[in-house]
């Protein structure tokens, strides 16, 4: 603790003025009868391969809506706010935005629409990655949304956010707990797969003291990907781990092949992981990347510029799906994942991190439940209470920072909810469905959808954003027009160029 106190304290207070955040926020399009929507993604919306903020995630039905970096949560959230405006006005009164993050009522899994990007080569590539995905894991389960933090602090280096990432990782199940909220799903989305999910009313399964499925063995898994024990103790043991995954081919995603005896494309590549997105995890090292660059090459070459957390569920409660209050606590929380000692990770420990999520995600809110902290069992109240007191000269520090006490609030209500779990947005979830529909997910998320959206509607979008929008759209479309333009070469030529090897590597190596 004296250790953490003093590293706070070299900090100063102008870096910590300095903080950065910005938000990514899936949403799918549905009807208004809670049915995915399978209309293309509207033109007033723009080009999604080339809007800067608004795009869509793997399928056409799936908006991805994209703040630019913001020095406060206030700010960030007005834009957000804006966006989703923007966006609701665009849908008008036939679709609007599912607020949950665990899917609607879901078409056969071959009908869900994946993203379209255009004729461009970069366009091509994009829609065949996600018919790989939809090969290798289902189209279902990319239809989950969740919101990505995105997250940095000036004079961090590379080693810096890979010990915050090792922290992060070992303390995550706090977010899981705190902010989970998807504790049920249809049972559309489980239909012909294997689960452990109990029946709640008709068409809804969910597990009684559930935080996030999403998170746990129903979301964003894989039984291949699970094999490859990624390391984060620096950026070479990361990106060595990562490239063995790009490169070499993966045999069940052999036999499927990159195209069909038609000639079209069945995925992206035959290795484990196609690009390096495809890598699910809670946290991911980042850096903006130049056109037509690797993400891993970007990162070798130039560093780690930010962190992306990505195990936030949306909450259903909030309009836009995240709250100030969340963004607050996410920034003291990862203060301290950076400034708590970080132990390099092993494969053991691996292991047990991932046991740690999957129980979280599954039984987070049972009283009784206990975790593994290295050899030993601890309750998951008790060590979150630990890490979230731990978390208090942080808040301090940041309010002095910004003025007033917002993180210091953030913290106790959070504290507060270690001893009232319905509190919690998992919790508030099952009781609203139980309440006021039956049990039913899909009618609770429907009804939420419906309520935000008419809210969404009643705000008034001034007339000189709503034109800045409309530009932006138009622009969006012109660069896209541009850029197939000027794609020259066969695709397949550029799509082999683009997965060669060598492009994963900095220039500076010998390999």
């Amino acid at each position: 603790m004296n250790r953490l106190t003093e590293r706070l304290h070299a900090l100063g207070p102008e870096r910590l003025a300095g903080l950065r955040r910005g938000v990514e926020k899936e949403s799918l399009r549905v009807r208004d009868d809670g049915h995915l929507a399978l209309t293309p993604h509207p033109q007033a919306l723009g080009s999604a391969l080339t809007h800067a903020r608004i795009t869509t995630d793997f399928s056409e039905s799936q908006l991805e809506l994209i703040t630019g970096v913001h020095g406060g949560a206030e700010a960030c959230l007005t834009e957000l706010t804006q966006i989703h405006q923007f966006v609701a006005h665009a849908l008008g009164r036939d679709e609007r935005m599912w607020v949950g993050s665990m899917p609607c009522r879901l078409p056969t899994d071959e009908t869900i629409p994946l993203g379209r990007y255009g004729t461009s080569h970069v366009g091509r590539a994009k829609s065949i990655y996600r018919m790989g995905l939809g090969q290798r894991y289902g189209r279902r389960m990319q239809t989950i949304s969740g919101i990505h933090y995105n997250w940095s602090l000036p004079g961090l280096g590379s080693d810096d956010y890979f010990g915050l990432i090792r922290n992060f990782r070992r303390h995550s199940f706090v977010l899981l707990y705190l902010f989970g909220a998807s504790p049920a799903v249809c049972a559309s989305f489980v239909e012909g797969r294997d689960h452990e999910l109990e029946p709640l009313a008709g068409g809804t399964l969910y597990l009684p003291h559930a935080t996030s499925l999403r998170m746990g063995r129903l979301g964003y898994q894989s039984d291949a990907q699970a094999a490859l024990a990624v390391s984060y103790n620096s950026l070479e043991d990361y990106a060595g781990s990562l490239e063995g995954a790009l490169t070499r081919p993966f045999p069940p995603y052999e036999r499927l092949g990159v195209r069909n005896l038609g000639g079209d494309y069945n995925q992206l590549a035959t290795s484990l992981l196609q690009i390096e997105n495809e890598f699910y995890g809670t946290i991911r090292p980042k850096r903006v990347i130049r056109r037509g660059e690797r993400p891993l090459h970007a990162l070798r070459e130039r560093g780690v510029e930010y962190v992306e957390v990505r195990c936030l569920d949306l909450d259903p409660f909030e309009p836009v799906g995240i709250a100030t209050a969340t963004m607050r606590l996410i920034d003291t929380f990862l203060l301290h994942c950076l400034l708590s000692d970080s132990p390099p990770d092993t494969p053991g420990e691996i292991a047990r991190l991932a046991r740690n999520q999957h129980l979280c995600a599954a039984r987070g809110r049972d009283p009784a439940l206990r975790l593994e902290r290295g050899r030993q069992s601890v309750r998951l109240v008790d060590w979150a209470r630990e890490i979230l007191q731990a978390c208090g000269p942080i808040a301090a520090a940041l309010d002095a920072s910004a003025g007033g006490e917002a993180h210091a609030q953030a913290l106790r209500e959070a504290l507060q909810r270690l001893d009232a779990p319905e509190q919690l947005p998992s919790a508030r979830v099952l009781a609203a469905m139980r309440s006021d529909f039956g049990g039913s997910y899909t009618a609770f998320v429907q009804s939420q959808s419906a309520v935000t959206h008419a809210e969404l509607l009643r705000r008034p979008l001034a007339a000189e954003l709503q034109a800045a929008f409309e530009a932006e759209a138009s622009a969006s479309q012109a660069e896209q027009r541009r850029i197939e333009a000027e794609d020259k070469p066969p695709f397949e030529a550029w799509r082999q160029a683009y997965l060669a090897p060598e492009t994963l590597r900095p220039r500076t190596t010998d390999t």
